[in-house]
């Protein structure tokens, strides 16, 4: 007789992302409109440094900047690291090096990739231009990466370069760029753990699953593999629900991208029968305006779904604040 071999714990790959829209003030709406004129723009401080990327406020009085200056498209590598592995949305397909490069008339370091052969082809010192896109809309983008630059020998990290000197600049561009969207994006790997992959499992059932802990006996759905009270182990597996009750929620009206519901909708805090802790779910099968703290609801579950697709009302009376105050 064998002993049961235990659950393989999930892993899968979970991708993150959204849409930052932000406006520009005038120092970097001059700073990325130069890049798509290729033309590099930094800032002076107070104390006569000069700052690429530009900065708004000085970084040691805080007061405002608006000293626009040219620097020259090349520079000096201060520091760098290899990329052997480039992932997606990178600047280089091919495996390529980070680089802090000070450009010409510049007293900061600007990080972007460098195309070289191998990290052999690397070196503190050595002598980098831009490598401008053929495509420019103004952005940090516009620059493509930086490039070796064909010269008679590596520069003295932290010396003045004779012809690097910058130069005014009154910020002035036809069809200046007032705001960008970035797109921030976490691309990783996550394993729920044992505690949260008996809860997946038992989700793809049709049941709930929470974890008691020993000591104070609250149980937690979804289960944590730990209880954050008392700092011990649950082990201790409790079915809980399916029934529970709406301890607070809001209302949606902005339709997220790649979600297909129709806005206005409400996302709920529920307490399921039997847990001391509330999870999320949308609620359906009643009107927006009519969604309230205390209503009873149940699981609606589609077919193959591997979770519950929404919460509808049971047709109980709501419950009591006092039974589900704790839990809000």
């Amino acid at each position: 007789m064998t002993a049961a071999s235990p659950p393989q714990v999930l892993r899968a790959p979970l991708v993150v992302e959204f849409p930052f829209t932000r406006s520009l003030g005038p120092v970097q709406s001059a700073f990325l409109t130069g890049l798509r004129e290729r033309v590099v723009l930094g800032v002076r401080t107070g104390d006569g440094r000069v700052m690429v990327p530009p900065v708004e406020y000085d970084p040691v009085t805080a007061e405002e900047i608006r000293e626009l200056v040219e620097v020259a498209p090349a520079g000096t590598v201060t520091t760098w690291a290899w990329n052997g592995d480039p992932r997606p949305q990178q600047p280089l397909a091919t495996p390529f090096a980070w680089v802090l490069v000070r450009l010409d008339g510049a007293d900061t370091a600007i990080l972007h990739a460098l195309d070289a052969p191998g990290p052999d082809a690397v070196r503190t010192g050595m002598r980098v231009r831009i490598r401008w896109a053929a495509d420019r809309t103004g952005a940090i983008t516009d620059i493509a990466c930086f490039e070796p630059e064909e010269e008679d020998g590596d520069a003295e990290v932290g010396g003045a370069r004779a012809s690097g000197a910058a130069t005014p600049h009154d910020g002035a561009f036809a069809d200046p760029v007032t705001g960008i969207v970035a797109e921030a994006r976490l691309d990783y790997t996550y394993s729920p753990g044992r505690a949260q992959t008996a809860y997946i499992n038992a989700l793809a059932e049709r049941r709930t699953v929470g974890e008691r802990c020993p000591s104070c006996h609250k149980v937690y759905v979804p289960p944590r593999g730990a209880c954050p009270t008392c700092g011990v182990a649950t082990t201790d597996r409790v079915e809980v629900g399916p029934a529970g009750t709406v301890t607070t929620y809001c209302i949606v009206n902005i339709k997220a991208r790649n979600l297909d519901i129709e806005v206005p909708y409400v996302y709920a805090h529920i307490a399921l029968d039997g847990a001391d802790l509330a999870l999320h779910g949308r609620i359906g099968g009643i009107p927006y305006d009519q969604v309230r703290m205390g209503l009873r609801v149940e699981p609606v579950w589609t077919d193959g779904g591997r979770y519950p697709d929404h919460y509808r009302p049971t047709g109980e009376p709501d419950a009591d604040y006092d039974a589900y105050k704790e839990l809000i």
